[in-house]
């Protein structure tokens, strides 16, 4: 079984410290992908860097507690690849990228366009550069799970108040069309949307008035996946008990040989 989990930490050490490593040392998770580490290497100390049997795999942003992105893996990955080879995303720690045999397991933070016109400007460029990557991937033959933070949500389902949003960044048109594409014209999977098609599925909830309390959430955070390995899905949870972030920890259970 392969077990993969995604969360984003809006930062590593207060996760850490609402007893993120905790919870994920009883998941038995293959790989766990991480958003927003809001550290740098030196930041990230020995416990923390390699905790029980994971081993830890980081690509921070140049500025000092801003974005990046990790992964926590249960067997060494045959070769990790930091960034997309794009300078002004790859400052900003938003890809990385654990290779097994024939299948990549991603970690990815899509920049988010709500502080301002020009980090919408960036989101954008993001997203139109991004689209060769995730069309050599997969056309490569690799089976690929592309976890993380897409800071878009996709349909009217996947956000509480879709109405008011329309004008919003995360739920403008273009945005969700281009999610569109990279599912419908490139074929990728949205896999939680495989198992589960209730409404009311959220992953993160502003810290705005009573969003949590009141489940005014967004669905942001996806497993998105190769065919063939999406089929292999039995599993979708997202896990609210307690928390670590303002964003959920998404897990989904593969049918699949690690």
């Amino acid at each position: 079984m392969l077990k993969i989990v995604s969360l984003n930490l809006n930062g590593i050490r207060s996760a850490v410290n609402k007893g993120m490593l905790d919870w994920l040392g009883k998941q038995s998770a293959s790989v766990a992908c991480l958003q927003e580490l809001k550290a740098q290497a030196k930041d990230i100390v020995p416990a923390v860097h390699n905790p029980g049997k994971l081993r830890g795999y980081f690509h921070c942003a140049e500025r000092p507690g801003y974005s990046g992105v990790g992964l926590y893996c249960s067997r060494l990955p045959d070769r990790v690849i930091n960034g997309l080879g794009i300078a002004e995303f790859d400052s900003e720690g938003r890809y990385i990228e654990a290779q097994y045999g024939d299948l990549s397991v991603v970690s990815l933070y899509v920049p988010s366009g709500t502080s301002s016109p020009e980090r919408l400007a960036f989101k954008f460029r993001f997203m139109e550069q991004f689209i060769e990557p995730l069309h050599k991937l997969i056309s490569s033959g690799r089976e690929v799970i592309i976890c993380g933070d897409w800071n878009v949500a996709h349909k009217e389902i996947d956000l509480k108040n879709w109405r008011s949003n329309r004008k919003n960044s995360g739920f403008l048109p273009e945005e969700r069309e281009w999610f569109s594409g990279v599912l419908d014209k490139l074929g990728y999977v949205d896999v939680f949307r495989t198992l589960n098609q209730e409404p009311e599925q959220y992953t993160w909830w502003s810290n705005r008035g009573q969003s949590w309390a009141k489940n005014v959430g967004w669905r942001i955070d996806y497993q998105v996946a190769t065919p063939r390995i999406a089929a292999l899905a039995r599993r979708a949870e997202i896990f609210t008990s307690q928390r670590f972030s303002d964003h959920a920890p998404l897990t989904i259970d593969y049918d699949y040989k690690f």
